[in-house]
This record gives structure tokens, sequence and C-alpha cells, in this order.
């Protein structure tokens, strides 16, 4: 049964990321984005990492989606404005750049070894992975500073955005 939801969750959260790249409207793909991110919440609990599946909804399906709404609305342009595309030669770009990216996917998936978990969660190593312990652990002592680097740079956007927003109604 929990291969079963983890295989509708996966296509689930592959079909919000497709609709993420498809959508016109930045705010719609905002919505697509979150329900990547609930998605994969459910995944990490049908890989029994619940305190994971809490922080993804907590963290990033709630705080941070709702800061990207905010300044996607803040940012939001008139649509009696003509968008004009200055650079057109970039859209040739992407198919040689999608392509790299594909062989790069298979390259990846062909020299990463699976990795074994225990079978049974009544084992230690496998209780360890997602625990609020484990992932604290880990988050103060190995990622400190790339924890503390993102939260800058989630604040420089914020700043950032909202001086454009300024200097635009200006």
């Amino acid at each position: 049964m929990e291969k079963v939801l983890f295989i509708i969750f996966a296509v689930t959260a592959l079909a919000s990321a497709l609709n993420i790249l498809l959508q016109r409207s930045p705010l719609y793909g905002a919505l697509s984005l979150i329900g990547t991110l609930a998605s994969l919440s459910a995944i990490y609990l049908t890989l029994h990492a619940q305190f994971l599946a809490a922080i993804q909804i907590v963290v990033y399906a709630g705080a941070i989606m709702v800061l990207f709404v905010f300044v996607i609305m803040l940012l939001n342009e008139p649509k009696d404005q003509p968008q004009i595309e200055k650079q057109k030669w970039l859209r040739y770009l992407a198919i040689p750049f999608a392509g790299l990216l594909i062989a790069e996917m298979f390259y990846v998936i062909r020299s990463v070894k699976p990795l074994l978990l225990p079978a049974s969660p009544a084992d230690g190593a496998a209780q360890a992975v997602g625990t609020v312990s484990s992932i604290g652990k880990a988050l103060f002592t190995d990622y400190l500073l790339p924890f503390e680097v993102t939260s800058v740079l989630i604040l420089m956007a914020v700043v950032g955005a909202m001086v454009l927003a300024r200097r635009e109604s200006d």
C-alpha cells in the first residue's frame, strides 16, 4: 500500500512541477509549486519521516510560499503595458540546455548507487532519519553556514522586491 501511495504522490509532484513550467501566470505557477511541496510532504510521510513532512508544510508550503505570493502580487505588472522581448535569440538556447540537462539526469541515474535502508523501522538507522534530533544536529553543525546564507538571501530578495516596486510607483 505504501508503494502505491508513494507512486501516486510522486506522479502528482511531477505533474505539479511540470505545471509550474507551463503556467503563463506567475501566481498560478506559485500555486502549482504549493501542490508540488504538498506532494513532497506526503512522500516524506510514506517514508516514515513525519517531522520532515511537517516542516515541509509549515516552512515551505506555508511561510516561504506566502512570501513568494506576496512578492508576486507586489510586482504584478498591469496588463495594458506591452511586453517587449529584447533578447529573442535566448529562446533558441533552451533546446540545447534542455538536452544537456536530460543527459546529466541520465548520467546521475546510471552512476548513483541505490541507498539501502534497513527493512524495518525498528532498526536504529531507520529511526535516525527524519527525527528532530538528527535534523537539529545536522542543521546546526554541518549545515549551519548554508542555513544562514539562505536566510540572508531570502531577506535580500524581499528587500529588493520592495525597492523595485517602490521605484516604479514613484
